[in-house]
């Protein structure tokens, strides 16, 4: 069952720049910046009073997000909605006609169970399903 927002993933492509900004106009501490180099990616989670937002650069040149960044710039990725029963989430929305990227889910850049739709379900942009 569908609990929530958990956060809001944005690409961008300088992370550094773009926690330290926020966080300073915000006068919140910024949080570590976690690399993974196996996917050429760095993630970060900012907390806004429960609210999170998810920066994600991909330093690769040919990745997903690195090409998302070079059409159209720092942007809004996707959102995720937070799920206390992922696998039945994603069954009742397959049965609602939602198409789904993952039909079962795996492990997410923050080490948790993760499952995207096909960005068609908000005419390009993709909802993210995580546990919380």
């Amino acid at each position: 069952m569908i609990k929530g927002v958990g956060h809001i993933g944005l690409v961008v492509k300088d992370i550094e720049q773009c926690v330290s900004s926020l966080c300073q106009a915000l006068n919140i501490e910024a949080p570590a910046i976690k690399d993974i180099p196996e996917k050429k990616t760095k993630v970060a989670l900012v907390d806004i009073n429960g609210m999170g937002l998810e920066f994600i650069e991909d330093y690769s040149e040919e990745g997903g997000f690195a090409k998302l960044v070079r059409e159209r710039g720092n942007s809004i990725h996707h959102f995720c909605l937070l799920s206390d029963n992922i696998q039945g989430d994603i069954d009742t929305l397959r049965e609602r006609g939602v198409a789904m990227q993952d039909l079962q889910p795996r492990l997410g850049l923050r080490g948790k169970p993760i499952a995207f739709t096909k960005p068609t379900i908000l005419n390009g942009i993709p909802v993210e399903l995580s546990t919380p």
